[in-house]
């Protein structure tokens, strides 16, 4: 009988050994537990965890060039450019940071509908979330920093400077942000001017 008995306790210590990882034997996890732990959880659609970014250094225009100036007076040849955006939750975060332009300066910019091309015209209007019929859009119901993406800037003694805007754009999710229009004077919000900033210096296709 005793021997029996040890026969079976060591059948079923190694049955426990064996299944230990499964099974949770003396005392863990049961198997039943185990099996119905929560699998990990994706972020939510519309979420973008790591965000986006686009980086160029401003040249003349050219098929390759990544960032465009059209008045290298303004903007020089060489100068930097880095655009990046986050959403979540419903909410946009757009960040623009420029090194090497004119020193101690306003410039306006905007988050554009096109991509850039041969002129400053070809990145179309401004981005808005709810799009005025009247073109072109001037009116302050449609043309200001909650429905349209609004970067202005002023730059530091070495012509470097930053914005950042946040807002409830859709822009991860539409086909109509393409680029980021660096203008020649902070955006101006009037009746009639709403959203204008004067000429278009330079651009960057950027991907939102």
């Amino acid at each position: 009988m005793l021997q029996q008995r040890t026969r079976l306790f060591g059948s079923i210590a190694g049955l426990c050994t064996a299944g230990a990882l499964l099974a949770g034997c003396g005392g863990g996890e049961s198997a039943e537990h185990a099996q119905h732990q929560p699998a990990p959880q994706a972020p939510a659609q519309g979420q973008s965890a790591a965000g986006k970014q686009t980086s160029g250094t401003f040249e003349n225009f050219s098929p390759a060039a990544k960032a465009i100036t059209y008045k290298p007076d303004q903007v020089p040849v060489g100068g930097q450019i880095n655009v990046s955006s986050s959403n979540a939750d419903g909410k946009s975060k757009v960040t623009v940071e420029v090194k090497g332009l004119q020193p101690n300066r306003a410039y306006g910019a905007h988050v554009h509908v096109k991509p850039c091309g041969p002129t400053g015209e070809d990145a179309g209007s401004h981005y808005q979330e709810k799009a005025d019929p009247v073109k072109p859009s001037v009116d302050p119901a449609f043309a200001n920093p909650q429905n349209e993406v609004w970067l202005d800037f002023h730059t530091d003694a070495q012509g470097n400077g930053t914005a950042t805007a946040e807002g409830t754009w859709a822009l991860a999710t539409r086909d109509d942000a393409q680029s980021v229009v660096i203008h020649e004077t902070h955006t101006h919000s009037e009746p009639g001017k709403a959203g204008s900033a004067g000429g278009r210096l330079a651009c960057i296709s950027a991907d939102f």
